[in-house]
């Protein structure tokens, strides 16, 4: 299984290219959503094994939002959609329309906004790994964490074999056009072994 970490850089691009028009058709919707000009940009991708993660999503005693749905169909595996608290609470507050530091926590307003979100953006992205791979991907219903980031992605950790724990991290930048203000999120793609395997075939052929 090492060969995941020798994928190419044109293999990693061919999988920025999927997840950029992913958050293209994201960025489209949550404007909609928003009433606000919102662009969503991909910096990085990268293919970690799931404990490498946190650092890169925030310090592990630093509280995130992540929803979490399971990934049907064609290819089988979960997606986490990571934000750090203030991000989640701002992005809560857009989403329900609110003035800027109107909203102090997630309650349950916010919550169900954060998983509307996330609903959206990882519906996204894999419909366009759907796209991209000709498969049929069919997201499940969001389910929400608000913990430490270790807690969260040990959580989903768990629920993994020794073989199936490598992920693929895709930072996301939200971009508020009308506020000029810069939001950082992360959409994790958890696949299965089958689906692993399948995905690192149609990009080595890319």
């Amino acid at each position: 299984m090492e060969d995941i970490r020798s994928l190419k850089a044109i293999q990693l691009d061919a999988l920025r290219e999927v997840a950029n028009i992913g958050a293209g058709h994201a960025a489209t919707a949550l404007s909609q959503m928003t009433g606000g000009t919102i662009m969503i940009s991909v910096p990085t991708i990268n293919v970690a094994r799931l404990e490498e993660v946190p650092p890169q999503v925030s310090g592990p005693e630093e509280p995130v939002a992540a929803v979490l749905m399971h990934m049907l169909g064609d290819l089988t595996g979960r997606t986490l959609l990571v934000f750090p608290k203030p991000t989640a609470i701002r992005l809560s507050e857009m989403m329900l329309r609110r003035a800027q530091g109107t909203s102090t926590d997630l309650g349950e307003l916010e919550q169900s906004a954060i998983k509307e979100a996330g609903n959206i953006l990882s519906g996204a992205y894999m419909n366009a790994l759907s796209d991209f791979m000709g498969l049929m991907l069919l997201p499940s219903p969001p389910s929400l964490a608000v913990d430490m980031s270790d807690a969260v992605l040990t959580t989903a950790y768990l629920q993994f074999g020794s073989d199936r724990d490598y992920v693929f991290c895709v930072e996301s930048e939200f971009y508020l056009q009308d506020i000029g203000e810069r939001l950082r999120g992360f959409f994790l793609l958890l696949p299965d072994y089958a689906s692993l395997q399948a995905i690192l075939k149609a990009v080595r052929v890319a």
